[in-house]
């Protein structure tokens, strides 16, 4: 194998927030903290493209879940993981949510799953704790 090859790395997933009263205050503020992110040409690990950020149904009360997107591949991100994570918990510590899972996808080690629970019924932003599981599976040929 050549020492320099980097194998590419798919990271995808959706953060979760339940619909109450004051929805789209909450889903305002969520959009705020995802285009808060910087840009692709930053190089940051996590940026503001990779979010499929709510536009439209922010203002819709009929909704039970808010359900955001993203998705991006990477060259060789599992040598950076634990930066990757570091910058998604700090996303979250902003937001309004219940759950989130991460799906980081690796051609050397398989499928990693990350999930994310809020400290109580649901997370504020900046005010509990965040809790994470990781599932790892790996399909043998």
């Amino acid at each position: 194998m050549d020492r320099d090859y980097q194998s590419e790395s798919v990271v995808y997933g959706c953060i979760k927030n339940v619909a109450l009263h004051n929805n789209s205050e909450q889903c305002r503020s969520n959009r705020a903290a995802m285009l808060e992110l910087p840009s692709a040409e930053s190089w940051s690990l996590l940026n503001r493209e990779m979010f499929a950020v709510p536009e439209k149904y922010c203002g819709d009360l009929s909704l039970s879940t808010e359900v955001m997107h993203f998705g991006a591949s990477y060259q060789g991100v599992e040598h950076e993981w634990q930066y990757w994570l570091e910058q998604f918990e700090n996303l979250l510590r902003k937001m309004y949510w219940v759950s989130a899972t991460v799906h980081l996808e690796t051609e050397l080690s398989g499928l990693h799953s990350f999930v994310f629970e809020a400290d109580g019924a649901a997370h504020r932003p900046n005010e509990s704790a965040i809790n994470i599981r990781c599932e790892w599976a790996r399909e043998l040929n």
